[in-house]
């Protein structure tokens, strides 16, 4: 088997997250990881991993691929950069500032053949895939509604640093709703109109610390989320799903709840309600839960990243997507500074269909 030698720009807690699933990951390698500070380097030395400070050493080095995890504002120009070297990219979520930065770097994909993916590693998981697999299969039917709830209290260490506390990158609607409005288009399909409030009056910063979003599906289903980073409480796929045990307490709560035609479906528990004769409101219902295969999705986010340089699959999150997901978030920002809904058209940011494989 040929090793597939990745990089990982940045050196923080997601910066480690990504280090660990490589050396999990059979067939891979960490060859470098790449920031100018201290943290870099030391997990660098704990990794026993090569130390490098700057993109251009990284380019000389030449791996198959380079992880990008590094603040918000330098995910489209670093990735930018490494895929005009020739260099295929998975880059954490969120994809970038704006639609229109990420918009270009689609282009820039599209154009070079150089494939790109975004960090959404919740399409990975197995709970989410036994739930598209119900919803593709017909057996859960059409949505009708549904409730999320993204409920977290992140202490005042975590907002040590700067940009978690500064508009454009900090705050829960960019920080950890973008991972609600890609699970809704996975499971779904697209968002056509946003509605939202929301509130700092916990901590006072110029970001907010809650909100409270509405979203009109193109299907016709609504979907209500309601999030914070203030308030305590079980109810958020982090500290549920037991997705990264490392991080995370995995506690015995739902964190999403999907009604359709067909079924009601919870997650993380992937509970699947359905009427044991008609459906009535009438009639009990009986849960069967939806089976699943055990398997890390950060180490098979890793495992397609390396399938993907290959040229042996095409990306799962493209990033298009994460264009995508970045102009939902723009129509909420829009909503809650023009105090309205707001629409968000359906035009899809093409992508490549097949990316040149890069390893051939």
């Amino acid at each position: 088997m040929t090793q597939t030698r990745l990089a990982i720009v940045g050196g923080g807690i997601i910066g480690r997250t990504h280090a660990d699933a490589i050396r999990a990951c059979p067939g891979s390698d960490l060859v470098a990881i790449v920031d100018p500070f201290e943290s870099g380097k030391s997990l660098a030395k704990d990794l026993e991993c090569p130390h490098l400070e700057t993109l251009a050493a990284l380019i000389g080095l030449h791996p198959d691929g380079v992880i990008i995890a590094t603040p918000n504002a330098l995910h489209v120009p670093q990735a930018m950069t490494l895929i005009r070297a020739d260099l295929p990219v998975l880059v954490e979520k969120p994809l970038g500032d704006t639609a229109n930065s990420c918009a270009a770097l689609v282009a820039l994909s599209d154009r070079t053949g150089v494939p790109g993916l975004v960090g959404h590693h919740r399409r990975h998981n197995p709970i989410v895939q036994a739930a598209k697999t119900a919803i593709t299969e017909g057996r859960f039917g059409t949505l009708v509604s549904g409730t999320i709830s993204a409920t977290l209290y992140k202490d005042a260490r975590y907002f040590d640093v700067a940009w978690r506390r500064e508009p454009g990158a900090g705050g829960p609607i960019l920080i950890n709703l973008i991972h609600e409005i890609d699970l809704v288009r996975h499971l779904f399909g697209e968002i056509t109109e946003v509605t939202a409030l929301t509130s700092n009056s916990q901590r006072g910063f110029d970001v907010e610390d809650t909100a409270a979003v509405i979203l009109r599906l193109e299907t016709g289903g609504l979907i209500t989320i309601a999030l914070t980073d203030a308030g305590v409480g079980p109810w958020c796929w982090d500290t549920t799903a037991g997705e990264n045990p490392a991080r995370f307490p995995a506690m015995p709560a739902v964190s999403h709840m999907f009604a359709g035609t067909q079924a009601g479906m919870s997650l993380p528990d992937l509970s699947f309600w359905t009427h044991e004769g008609p459906r009535d409101w009438t009639v009990p219902q009986v849960n069967r839960l939806l089976d699943r295969v055990a398997t890390d999705s950060y180490i098979e986010q890793i495992r397609h990243f390396a399938a993907v340089i290959k040229g042996n699959e095409t990306p799962r999150i493209t990033l298009s997507d994460g264009a995508r997901n970045i102009a939902v978030i723009e129509a909420i920002r829009g909503s809650i500074t023009q105090r309205r809904p707001v629409p968000l058209g359906t035009h899809r940011i093409n992508t490549s269909p097949k990316p040149k494989a890069m390893m051939e």
